[in-house]
């Protein structure tokens, strides 16, 4: 019989973040499916009352809490106490946790000291004749595999936007505090503060609805034939104000800055797409003046919807790798969009 260990720490507010959420779907889900499996909560943060209560009805037979200034931020040394105490205090065999910054950091740690094993950038969940498999992608997601291990405790980090977030209703729940002895490297590390990125600058949502997708094409000579850098700025920075969207960008343009020609003056290796770059999940995407190498359309391998606008009907993004081709200039059709979208 398994014992399942679903493990999440609060944000600043008291809530739990919609990756979270996601992770608990999982963990729910996989209780149902193993015979005799049970599922356990353990929560970290300040306080942890109102987010056990919003998730009381998941299913889990107990909450168990690791609570208390030590543990409301982000730090390896007591986090990585509070995860050995919840595990060890509930004698989980898996333990499931949203494979934040915050716990990417600590789990491994936690798996060295339980002698256990671990596995990260989780895809998916099936139980296969009573036996747990999980999904993951290597090679940049060129590559699927199914894995399933003996070695227990199993501690799974599941990605972003690959279950649906839980949804149940809130409840009462009971719950029970672990005790860990803050050790003398707790207070190590010290937070002073906070530092955000301002509205007009965050250019990354992994949360949006649409991702933009920005090519090598809006930095080269247009039409007139002089580059339009500003002008670009301006429209691709108003369609992700008017939409909430997320900005991705095409290797080759965020290596224009070594090459000393016209760049995007918000854009980053951060925001790269494909190769080197991340593979996001979002419902939507747009690309726009991008070529469509196969290491780009791999980084978009996980969007829903996928279209783009280009100039040339036959590039290589038209050859299927989008939904929908829009053969157009990218500079007017943005403009346009981002004045229909001003009167909405």
């Amino acid at each position: 019989m398994e014992k399942i260990l679903f493990i999440a720490h609060t944000e600043g507010d008291g809530t739990l973040s919609n990756i979270t959420l996601e992770a608990l779907t999982a963990a729910a889900a996989l209780a149902d499916k193993l015979a005799d499996a049970t599922l356990i909560t353990g929560l970290i943060g300040h306080d942890v009352k109102a987010a056990a209560d919003s998730i009381a009805t998941c299913g889990t037979v107990k909450t168990l809490a690791v609570e208390g200034p030590d543990y409301a931020v982000s730090r390896y040394a007591s986090d990585a106490a509070a995860i050995e105490a919840l595990v060890q205090t509930s004698g989980a065999t898996i333990v499931l946790g949203p494979g934040t910054s915050r716990f990417a950091r600590a789990v491994p740690g936690v798996v060295q000291r339980l002698k256990g094993r671990i596995e990260t950038h989780v895809s998916g969940l099936d139980v296969t004749e009573g036996t747990l498999q999980i999904q993951r992608w290597y090679y940049r997601q060129r590559m699927v595999a199914r894995l399933t291990r003996a070695q227990r405790p199993w501690f799974l980090l599941t990605d972003a936007g690959v279950f649906p977030a839980w949804n149940g209703t809130a409840g009462a729940a009971t719950v029970e505090a672990v005790n860990v002895k803050p050790g003398s490297d707790f207070s190590r590390t010290r937070v002073i503060g906070i530092q955000s990125a301002s509205g007009n600058s965050q250019t990354i949502r992994p949360d949006a609805d649409v991702l933009f997708v920005a090519g090598a094409g809006w930095s080269k000579k247009q039409a007139d034939g002089q580059t339009h850098a500003k002008e670009a700025e301006e429209l691709i920075l108003g369609f992700l104000s008017n939409c909430n969207a997320s900005l991705g960008s095409s290797k080759s343009l965020v290596d224009q800055s070594h090459e000393g020609e016209a760049v995007l003056s918000f854009m980053s290796h951060l925001n790269q797409v494909g190769q080197t770059g991340s593979t996001p999940r979002h419902p939507k995407g747009l690309s726009t003046c991008c070529h469509g190498e196969e290491p780009h359309a791999v980084g978009w391998r996980f969007i829903n919807e996928r279209r783009a606008i280009n100039l040339d009907a036959n590039c290589g993004w038209a050859q299927g790798k989008a939904d929908v081709l829009y053969v157009a200039d990218a500079f007017k059709v943005i403009t346009k969009v981002n004045q229909l979208l001003a009167k909405q």
